[in-house]
């Protein structure tokens, strides 16, 4: 099986039920949104249009019907992953299952795997969101955790909170997908569908024609979840501008960063798929590595180890209270139903990963090629979950130190320039402000870059017929289409559809259904960890 070839398989073409109705639908979207935009009415208040009424409406409804379903699907990854992890001591021995079979061969080194696993799932989130989101746990924490805002107290559950959403979480929902959809496509020689992930428990008519509408609605979820992730990578790096050179924050500078992100993956994913993101990956994992060791060494270090100490404490005593919400609300106990907090902050993530693990799956299971399980685990789940906790302990630990001694105000930062602008004003406080703040956005640009020409790649595939493992790429206008609607979805919603909060909205719509996929995806992988011997179509041993 032949893994080196990247280049565009000549007998591929268009699969029309998979591409057309999520396409159809954004473009519909877009068009609302430009015929009824929001506007100022004459008496100063903003009049939401229809894009917006529309989406804030089916946002709310998901949240005040759905919100335990993300966190029971979260939660249910982050044990399946577990288990797999333990199953290395199991006779069965399915940690040692080699991925493509017992012939296969790594179609890269480990360094490589992991770089490029951190560069295309989380790491645009935690530059954006390490430095500003602890100050609103710190500052305005919800009246559940029962502690005085800016307290230690209120620290302590602040990076705590941090390590829940970006920890092993999000990764265990990657996990999970991109397990499953590897053994599916490579051990049991299933189609390049989504549909395929679920066929240990449906069987082959998954990867009929009920494939084309799985793979149609992950396709339209994907599309919101980076949109989503776009918005707010494009402000944080027009924050970086306008803090750097004084360009103003607006609707053009947020079009032309997005164009130019667009661009640039197109340029990459022309290289070569493997090619471009390894390198980009590897160049990119350096920078966070520099990076995640200046509040260590300039920052306040004794403070972030015992705050470290303490959160990590604290989000392991509390971990199965808080994915869950078993929260105490005038004497009684509330099952799987966040409050107003909880979806605001943890059931917005949730979403996001939701929306982006079944596609970005079909990326991270398609470079696993050769690799055991328990390599899977490790590159996937551990290692990437152990360097979010440090980067988050480091950079939000110094975000909350600053806030807690009065070094820098960043709550009034946040609400006078926006979340963007705190990650600036805490590198200011560090010798080489200006370099630093020149390697972060650099940083920030290319794991934009990186997530956007895999995950583009993985859609273009999606949307082809013909894709094998020894062709396995789609067609570039296909990349090029789905990354400008990406792009166009993006600009729209931080310039004229609710900024921020439209951001956590378009998530919540993208998460929706790709979680029924993951709950389908979470009772597979069980089968498979029990039942692998007999699923596996080629000899594993």
């Amino acid at each position: 099986m032949n893994q080196s070839k990247t280049t565009e398989a000549l007998d591929t073409k268009l699969n029309h039920a998979v591409f057309w109705p999520p396409f159809i639908l954004l473009m519909a979207a877009v068009f609302l949104n430009f015929s009824s935009p929001d506007r100022v009415g004459d008496d100063g208040k903003v009049v939401l249009g229809s894009f917006t009424t529309v989406v804030s409406g089916a946002n709310d409804w998901i949240l005040n019907h759905f919100g335990w379903l993300f966190s029971t699907c979260a939660f249910l990854s982050v044990c399946v992953c577990l288990l797999i992890c333990m199953t290395r001591f199991w006779k069965s021995g399915f940690g040692n299952v080699r991925i493509g079979g017992k012939d296969a061969k790594p179609i890269m080194s480990l360094w490589n795997w992991f770089a490029i696993t951190i560069c295309t799932t989380i790491a645009v989130g935690i530059l954006f969101w390490s430095t500003s989101e602890p100050i609103r746990h710190l500052l305005a924490p919800p009246q559940f955790a029962g502690v005085e805002p800016g307290s230690r107290q209120a620290a302590v559950f602040s990076l705590s909170t941090m390590y829940l959403h970006w920890a092993f979480t999000p990764y265990a929902l990657y996990a999970v997908a991109s397990l499953t959809f590897a053994f599916a496509y490579y051990n049991m020689e299933k189609p390049f569908s989504l549909g395929s992930a679920v066929t240990p428990i449906f069987g082959n008519w998954s990867t009929g024609k009920a494939a084309w509408a799985i793979d149609a609605v992950c396709l339209y979820a994907l599309v919101l979840g980076m949109a989503a992730a776009l918005g707010t990578g494009i402000m944080m790096l027009a924050g970086g501008l306008n803090d750097l050179m004084g360009i103003p924050s607006n609707p053009l500078t947020w079009g032309i960063i997005s164009a130019s992100i667009v661009v640039t993956f197109v340029i990459s994913s022309a290289t070569g798929l493997m090619k471009g993101i390894r390198i980009l990956s590897d160049i990119n994992s350096k920078f966070l590595m520099a990076l995640i060791l200046l509040p260590l060494i300039f920052g306040p270090t004794i403070f972030l180890i015992s705050l470290g100490s303490e959160s990590l404490l604290d989000y392991g005593l509390q971990f199965f209270q808080r994915n869950l919400f078993l929260i105490q609300t005038d004497g009684k106990t509330s099952i799987l139903i966040p409050d107003g907090w909880g979806k605001e902050w943890t059931v917005f993530y949730w979403a996001v990963w939701m929306a982006w693990a079944p596609i970005t799956a079909c990326f991270l299971g398609r470079i696993s090629y050769g690799r055991t399980v328990n390599e899977f685990m490790l590159i996937n789940f551990l290692a990437p979950s152990l360097f979010a906790i440090g980067w988050m302990t480091f950079f939000s630990g110094t975000a909350i130190y600053y806030q807690m001694e009065n070094i820098v105000d960043l709550k009034t930062v946040i609400d006078s320039k926006g979340y963007e602008a705190a990650s600036y004003e805490v590198f200011r406080q560090f010798p080489l402000a200006i370099v630093i703040i020149l390697f972060y956005m650099t940083s920030a640009f290319i794991c934009f870059v990186t997530s956007s020409d895999s995950n583009m790649s993985a859609m273009a595939s999606i949307s082809s017929s013909g894709i094998t493992p020894e062709n396995p790429e789609g067609k570039k206008w296909l990349k090029i289409v789905w990354g400008t609607a990406v792009g166009l979805v993006a600009w729209i919603m931080i310039s004229f559809a609710g900024g921020e909060e439209g951001i956590k909205k378009l998530s919540n719509l993208g998460g929706f259904p790709a979680s029924f996929l993951i709950l389908l995806m979470i009772a597979s992988l069980v089968k498979i960890m029990f039942c692998h011997r007999q699923l596996a179509t080629i000899d594993q041993s």
